[in-house]
């Protein structure tokens, strides 16, 4: 299950973050993943989850954006959702297309809230 190893990434990745902004407090994280980057969403979410249970890290909230395959027809320049295994271009029906995301796995986003020390 490398969806451990994932959430470990994810996890030192926001621990970088979090050494760069002092008294920061990390809120969420943001995860893109195509559908054929081959990772289980709910299996990455288990493992964070299982890897932030009674952590500084434990009020972490993980989002997930799973994006679908596109391609380019070659003939029209139609930029498409493939569905069922049909790479047609759905706007001419054109057979050559090209593939142009779907296997990515990336961290985008880290969300925290800076607190100042109260003078009053």
């Amino acid at each position: 299950m490398h969806e451990v190893g994932i959430a470990n990434s994810i996890l030192e990745a926001a621990r970088s973050e979090m050494a760069l902004h002092t008294g920061a407090c990390l809120r969420r994280v943001t995860v893109r993943i195509g559908e054929l980057a081959g990772v289980d969403p709910e299996a990455l979410q288990f493992c964070f989850d299982a890897l932030t249970r009674d952590t500084e890290f434990a009020a972490l909230k993980l989002e997930i954006e799973v994006c679908p395959r596109k391609h380019r027809c070659l003939a029209c320049g139609t930029e498409f959702i493939v569905a069922d295994y049909d790479f047609r271009c759905n706007r001419c029906g054109e057979e050559k297309t090209r593939f142009m995301s779907g296997d990515q796995l990336e961290l985008v986003s880290l969300e925290m809230e800076q607190y100042e020390p109260n003078t009053a």
